[in-house]
């Protein structure tokens, strides 16, 4: 268990000692030892063999058992006392935005509510309204909570789904009787979102690479076991899906399951015009196998440039691959410069992990040119926002090292907060001394569509930001000089 991961289970562990008691001293320690674990930067382990974790600031030794446990087995027995006596269902109400443990300890204790579905249909009723903290307005925001987390059920962002991915193409790489192994489908196509993985592996003997994979100690459940096809489930709820394959036919099923099916289904109809079929096991010209060697044949066969991964959603992209007009996909060495980086605390910046010189020292080591520091702004006190007074400072500093640096520069930015009315936390005098602005989004979350918008919308009027962002509280960037 990674040094992430054990942060979030000491989170849980705060919020599940929440649930049990209203005594907030007892959650305190886990919630500190999350945090100065979050913000730790030497080697865990070497910690931990040493015995030197008691050392960090906000680790005592009853934490610091808990995170030993956690790091060599990946539980500990506080966590299972823990899980047995909370109710799943009260567990899963946690998931529930806007629903702190405090409020799920009464709905659980004062109105013997154990699980979501029994709370929505509470609040459908009006029963939840009656209890003390709760009301009409309360019932609303949970029926809101409870339809947001359906809507989402077993959908996973890509972070999420990064480890799984990582270990799996490992765990199956090390198997002698795998002899390719590829991540296919929404990873492949690289989405921000997916609902499960897909790999697809090719093999002269099936039953050794399913034995292999039932035997992967990161399942939680055989979903189905096939030697064309075998699923597990993960014991976070993704699905993964194995698709198991002739090495002749891994090109075929590579393309075939990276998709989209939109994707797919123009591939074909291309195909169907030329007089070929394409499927996940070849593309045929009557019975007669077309033999490629990669997907780059495949295309070409059909008449086509190669078309990456990333593109195959039917945008256009296979029209564009007939004619020699795909466009051309940002690669990681054309990347020159990064604008949103927050530095640490104690360099002077809000809520980073390191000071503004040792991340301009990595970012020249990696071939970058330059680098914005966006630290959070007055207004987000929780995440150290800085005052007027440390910005000066922390630009003065920039200017230091800009004077000393070759071959670098660094931009003087903020992550400015949109307040309610829609302003930015600094006055104009302060915003011009930035060479750019992020405004940021990062409450009163619960504005009608119209007012938020309104909202986002007139932080531009001030000209440090921009008439173009993303939704969902997402971030946006402008310069406000000529950088």
């Amino acid at each position: 268990m990674d040094r992430t991961q054990i942060v979030g289970i000491l989170n849980f562990m705060a919020d599940l000692l929440d649930l049990e008691s209203d005594n907030p001293f007892r959650s305190r320690s886990y919630r500190s030892g999350a945090r100065a674990l979050e913000a730790l930067t030497d080697n865990l382990k070497e910690l931990v063999d040493s015995g030197e974790l008691t050392t960090v600031k906000g680790i005592g030794d009853s934490i610091a058992g808990v995170i030993a446990d956690l790091l060599e087995t990946g539980t500990t027995a506080r966590r299972e006392e823990l899980l047995e006596a909370i109710p799943p269902g009260v567990r899963e109400m946690l998931s529930i935005g806007g629903l702190g443990p405090k409020k799920i300890r009464s709905i659980w204790k004062d109105m013997g509510i154990e699980d979501i579905d029994s709370l929505a249909q509470a609040c459908k009723e009006g029963k939840v309204a009656g209890f003390k903290g709760f009301g009409a307005k309360s019932e609303a925001k949970i029926l809101e909570g409870i339809d947001y987390l359906q809507s989402v059920d077993g959908i996973f962002l890509r972070v999420e789904c990064e480890k799984t991915a990582g270990e799996l193409v490992a765990y199956l790489g090390a198997c002698k009787a795998v002899e390719r192994v590829e991540l296919a489908g929404s990873w492949r196509r690289a989405k921000e979102v997916m609902k499960d993985l897909d790999l697809v592996v090719a093999t002269s003997e099936p039953p050794a690479v399913v034995e292999h994979i039932c035997s992967w100690a990161g399942l939680d459940t055989v979903v189905a076991r096939g030697e064309s096809k075998t699923s597990i489930r993960c014991s976070n709820g993704l699905g993964v899906d194995f698709r198991i394959v002739e090495e002749a036919q891994f090109p075929f099923a590579l393309c075939h399951f990276t998709g989209s099916k939109e994707h797919n289904t123009a591939l074909r109809g291309l195909a169907r015009k030329l007089g070929l079929k394409l499927n996940e096991y070849g593309l045929f010209r009557g019975d007669e196998l077309i033999e490629c060697a990669g997907e780059e044949e495949i295309h070409r066969a059909l008449g086509l440039d190669y078309i990456p991964a990333e593109l195959r959603e039917n945008f256009g992209e296979v029209e564009q691959a007939s004619d020699s007009s795909l466009p051309q996909l940002v690669e990681e060495s054309d990347i020159r410069g990064l604008v949103h980086l927050h530095t640490s605390k104690q360099d002077g910046g809000s809520d980073g992990k390191a000071g503004i010189e040792e991340m301009a020292q990595a970012a020249l080591g990696r071939g970058l040119s330059y680098m914005g520091v966006t630290d959070h702004s007055k207004t987000a006190s929780y995440a150290g926002g800085l005052t007027v007074a440390q910005v000066l400072a922390q630009h003065r500093k920039i200017d230091s090292l800009n004077s000393s640096m070759k071959d670098f520069r660094i931009f003087k930015g903020i992550e400015s907060d949109i307040l309610p009315d829609g302003s930015l936390d600094y006055d104009d005098d302060v915003l011009e001394q930035f060479d750019f602005v992020i405004a940021s989004l990062h409450s009163a979350f619960n504005q009608p569509i119209d007012q938020m918008t309104d909202r986002a919308m007139g932080a531009s009027k001030d000209g440090y930001t921009p008439l173009r962002g993303s939704p969902s509280s997402r971030s946006w960037w402008n310069p406000c000089t000529d950088v």
